[in-house]
Order: structure tokens, then C-alpha cells, then sequence
């Protein structure tokens, strides 16, 4: 049987590595996806030095051609992604009068646009094998909204949607999607630990039931 593809755009420290790791631990060939090259390479590095085989492309989720450019890479390479985990956002603060509309749009991108570019990006195989799960980084403000971080709680609440429209629209042909939505601020050493965390995704892609996991 043929290793599968995870594809975590919005890696880093926090939630986007060790989402990866946890699924690289089962068998998983991981592809990491941030802006910044020089950190893709220091996180490649580490997971190499973990035995897990990984590889990285450099994309921005506030440019769907950057993103189709590295999706195009991904299929070229390996075929099917098997799983995407969808972590990018920008969660800058700023209340509604601080607020511009265009500021509004470019945040909507990263944190939902793009997010639903990524999964048309991957849908598409995923039918033809009836198969395929996207999971997406929800947030608590998506049930809690705050002034003070208005965009970050629009965005949330259009991501959680998203996941449970395109879970409505895509289960019966194979596809689960779901959204893990994290109650507090990430922090190792902490109640809401990234390692933890992670478990939920594995979760979410292994049981194919609930389309929410509130992790709080």
C-alpha cells in the first residue's frame, strides 16, 4: 500500500507542525507549505532528524496563483493529497471602527478564501478515488466573538461554516471535512498545547463522524 500525502498549509511551531508530525508518526508523508523558506528548511530539517519523510513549499495564502503554483508542484510529485490541513490566518487585532473594508478582504482571504482554494485545489482527485479528508484550524471567536478581534471572528465563524457546508455537500462521495476549534491560546507546556491539540485532528480524520471538535 502506497504512503499517503498530507498537505498542512500554515505550518510553523505552533499547531501547523505538529499537526503534521502527528499524522508523519502514522505513516504519513507530510508537505509543509509557509512564506518563509528559510524557516521551511530548519522545519525540515527536524523532521528529517525524526525520520519522517517531509518536503516543503514556499506559498503565500494571500495569493491563490502563489498557492495553485505549489498545489501544482504537490500533484505533479505525488498525485492525490490524501489529507489538507487548512492553518493559515492572520490574528491581528482591531475593532470594527479601526476597521477598513479592504483590510476586512485582504484577512477574509487568508483566513477563508484561500482555505476554499486550497480545497478545490485537492477535491478533484479526492472524488475520483472517493476518498479524502480536509480538515481546517478553527477558533473559539468563531463561537465567542470580541470586538477587539473582529476580523479574526469573522473569519472563524465563515471557516467553520465552510467546513460544514463543504462536509454537507462532499460525505456521501467520500470526503470528510472537518474543523478542529481551539477554545484558548495555543501554547506548549500548557492546557491547550499544540501536541495535544493535534490528537483532535487525528481524530477528526480517523473516526469520520463529528464535523466540530471544540477543543476547550
Amino acid at each position: 500500500m502506497s504512503k499517503k500525502t498530507i498537505v498542512v498549509v500554515g505550518t510553523g511551531k505552533g499547531m501547523g507542525n505538529h499537526i503534521a508530525k502527528k499524522f508523519a508518526k502514522n505513516d504519513f508523508r507530510v508537505v509543509l507549505m509557509a512564506r518563509n523558506e528559510e524557516n521551511l528548511a530548519k522545519y525540515q530539517s527536524e523532521f528529517e532528524a525524526q525520520g519522517f519523510e517531509v518536503y516543503t513549499k514556499s506559498a503565500d495564502a494571500s495569493d491563490t496563483n502563489s498557492l495553485k503554483s505549489a498545489f501544482d508542484w504537490v500533484k505533479e510529485m505525488f498525485g492525490v493529497v490524501d489529507v489538507l490541513a487548512y492553518n493559515a490566518a492572520i490574528l491581528t487585532a482591531g475593532t470594527p471602527t479601526e476597521l477598513t473594508a479592504e483590510e476586512l478582504m485582504k484577512h477574509y482571504q487568508v483566513d477563508v478564501a484561500s482555505a476554499l482554494f486550497c480545497a478545490n485545489e485537492v477535491i478533484p482527485a479526492q472524488l475520483e478515488q472517493r476518498e479524502g479528508t480536509i480538515l481546517f484550524t478553527g477558533g473559539g471567536l468563531a463561537l465567542y466573538p470580541m470586538a477587539e478581534y473582529t476580523c479574526v471572528s469573522i473569519d472563524k465563524a465563515a471557516l467553520r461554516g465552510l467546513a460544514f457546508a463543504l462536509n454537507q455537500e462532499l460525505k456521501e462521495k467520500g470526503i470528510f471535512t472537518g474543523v478542529v476549534t481551539i477554545m484558548g491560546n495555543i501554547a506548549e507546556g500548557t492546557h491547550y498545547d499544540p501536541e495535544m491539540i493535534a490528537e483532535k485532528y487525528w481524530q477528526l480524520y480517523t473516526e469520520r463522524k463529528d464535523v466540530e471538535i471544540v477543543f476547550k
